[in-house]
């Protein structure tokens, strides 16, 4: 089951009188369960592309299906339930809410959602587990490294169970052993959860690691590689 399905998407952004054509004409297709990397240099259009099938952002042509759903034809109201219940996001910035303690950071979308308190609390435990921070439930973010916030960031994007994870430029903010071990732990949720993951990136080892590799340039698909 294709999770996205990008055809001739275009994407055109107006700045100081100018048109900026960010993406020209791409046709993509990820089905459940990749583990794929979109790749190219600064202004390709790769972190344009995540925006677009994260619903963050509206295509200006072609048609971009996501979960099935034709999101060029959905109000704003439909966008945001179909990102609050199908997508989870990771950043390069964490975007962690300082004042909420981790557990409380990850159990928030749950919240959004009304899941009721006793499952919020046995998910929350769960991804905790998975991403090896059970010891650190209480702490706010500030207490912790850049490497311990990410991992935040995998649990509350894994624990309302999205079918689609989009990661754009997780790496950028760690060092290389920091972010082989991110890379390892998303693999392996991946792998035993079957979510889709799919990344923005210009870091070469996040390229070696994903299963997919798709390069962007100048707004369109150089190439699609499949390991």
């Amino acid at each position: 089951m294709a999770v996205i399905k990008a055809k001739n998407v275009l994407k055109d952004y107006h700045l100081e009188g100018q048109t900026i054509h960010a993406l020209r004409g791409v046709s993509l297709e990820f089905k459940s369960g990749e583990f794929a990397a979109i790749a190219g240099p600064s202004g390709s259009g790769k972190s344009t592309f995540l925006h677009l099938a994260g619903c963050l952002d509206a295509i200006t042509g072609g048609t971009m299906m996501v979960g099935g759903s034709d999101v060029g034809k959905m109000t704003r109201k439909d966008l945001a339930l179909l990102r609050r219940h199908n997508i989870g996001f990771i950043f390069q910035a964490y975007n962690l809410i300082p004042v909420l303690s981790v557990e409380e950071n990850i159990s928030f979308p749950l919240t959004l959602l009304g899941v009721d308190k006793k499952e919020i609390k046995e998910r929350t435990a769960k991804v905790l587990a998975d991403v090896g921070l059970e010891e650190m439930a209480k702490r706010k973010p500030k207490e912790m490294s850049g490497g311990q916030q990410q991992r935040v960031a995998i649990a509350r994007a894994l624990v309302k169970k999205p079918a689609l994870i989009l990661a754009d430029e997780p790496t950028a903010n760690l060092d290389s052993k920091i972010g082989r071990e991110i890379l390892e732990l998303m693999l392996s949720l991946n792998e035993s959860e079957g979510c889709t993951f799919i990344f923005s990136t210009h870091d070469q080892m996040v390229m070696d690691y994903a299963r997919r590799l798709v390069r962007i340039r100048d707004g369109q698909v150089e190439a699609d590689e499949v390991k």
